[in-house]
């Protein structure tokens, strides 16, 4: 199978509420999407870039031309149903795994619908629906923090994420502990802390968390696992998880004990299916993060959600928590246990809405076979 056409467009949502974290507050995403076709079937996959580099080296603007100048290119020639082939043509591309994933991700979209299959059975799932959490952005106040968590609590999830930073972590941390002292509680410091703030990454050891999240910056091994080894609640590895190589060393090394695999992140979805094994394989357990992702993007991580290795609440929240309109129907929905089922018509299972992208695009190419 060849496609015959890939299409990128850049949209603008805003979100419902502004997300804040320690490196910087979001009101509005500029969303890459792609678009890949073959005969009368299109496949569909999202770009998690932010708008600035900021979270990684990547960003909407260099994603979009990383697609459209090496990423696009170098598919043109291959056969798309070899999924592992697909991989293999995008992995000279050196970093930009958020850009890659895009396509990547639209390409198993593609032929999960071209074989009436629903991407989460191609991927190998075994959960019909998967259970999820939330993540929470920081707060002005620690009273419309307790808010937040108390909505989201009732709304039936089953963890709950705080985000925290230098100055904004013990009183917040304690204050939602001491309010629901029975919930499945992590933090997410997105690598604002230092090896020299351990009397502070210490501290968090009373709270009883299930983890805290990317604690010091992306890429330093050797500081998370000597971290790890002076507390006790497990440190789980976000941004220093880039491929199978850097999982590796992060395990034998003992610098995490939970791993969050965001497909974006590493490169796709065989990626991280690699990544999901090997974590497996160590006994070291794995869900699946977010990165504000429209309805497309959300449904490729529930698909990626429902393999056995991913034993833990993703953040793979209900849509309505972030857009006023998706772009996707039926909208990713969560129900009130804290479950998302998942649908079994082929591809991610739900259709994207052409004519609300159209009132949304700032810009668009398209490479058609042939160049007509």
């Amino acid at each position: 199978m060849h496609f015959d056409s890939v299409t990128l467009r850049e949209i603008e949502l805003d979100l419902v509420a502004p997300f804040e974290t320690s490196f910087g507050r979001t009101t509005t995403r500029r969303i890459v999407l792609v678009e890949v076709s073959a005969g009368d079937v299109s496949g569909w996959g999202e770009c998690t870039a932010p708008e600035g580099p900021y979270f990684n080296e990547e960003f909407t603007d260099g994603a979009w031309e990383l697609l459209r100048q090496f990423a696009v290119p170098r598919l043109t020639g291959i056969d798309i149903a070899d999924l592992d082939a697909v991989e293999a043509a995008l992995r000279p591309i050196r970093g930009n795994r958020m850009a890659r994933a895009a396509v990547e991700t639209a390409i198993w979209d593609l032929v999960a619908r071209a074989s009436g299959l629903p991407l989460w059975r191609m991927l190998g799932g075994e959960r019909p629906a998967i259970d999820c959490g939330v993540s929470i952005g920081l707060q002005p106040t620690i009273g419309g923090l307790i808010e937040c968590v108390e909505r989201e609590v009732a709304a039936g999830y089953r963890r709950i994420k705080l985000k925290i930073a230098p100055g904004r972590d013990i009183d917040i941390v304690a204050a939602v502990r001491k309010r629901f002292p029975g919930i499945l509680l992590s933090v997410d410091a997105n690598s604002a802390y230092e090896l020299n703030d351990f009397e502070i990454l210490k501290k968090l050891d009373q709270f009883d968390l299930l983890m805290i999240e990317q604690p010091l910056r992306p890429g330093d091994i050797l500081d998370h696992a000597e971290l790890q080894a002076r507390i006790s609640t497990a440190i789980c590895l976000d941004e220093s998880i880039v491929d199978d190589f850097t999982c590796r060393q992060a395990i034998e090394s003992g610098a995490c004990r939970i791993v969050n695999i965001k497909l974006g992140r590493v490169g796709g979805h065989t990626a991280a299916r690699r990544i999901a094994l090997r974590c497996a394989d160590a006994g070291i357990p794995v869900w699946c993060g977010g990165m504000l992702e429209s309805g497309i993007g959300r449904m490729h991580n529930a698909a990626m959600s429902s393999l056995a290795p991913f034993s833990l609440p993703g953040d793979v929240s209900d849509s309505r928590r972030y857009w006023s309109e998706d772009i996707v129907e039926p909208r990713p929905t969560v129900d009130g246990e804290g479950r998302m089922a998942l649908p079994e018509s082929p591809g991610t299972g739900v259709e994207v809405l052409g004519e609300r992208i159209g009132g949304l695009v700032n810009r668009s190419w398209t490479w058609r076979r042939g160049g007509s």
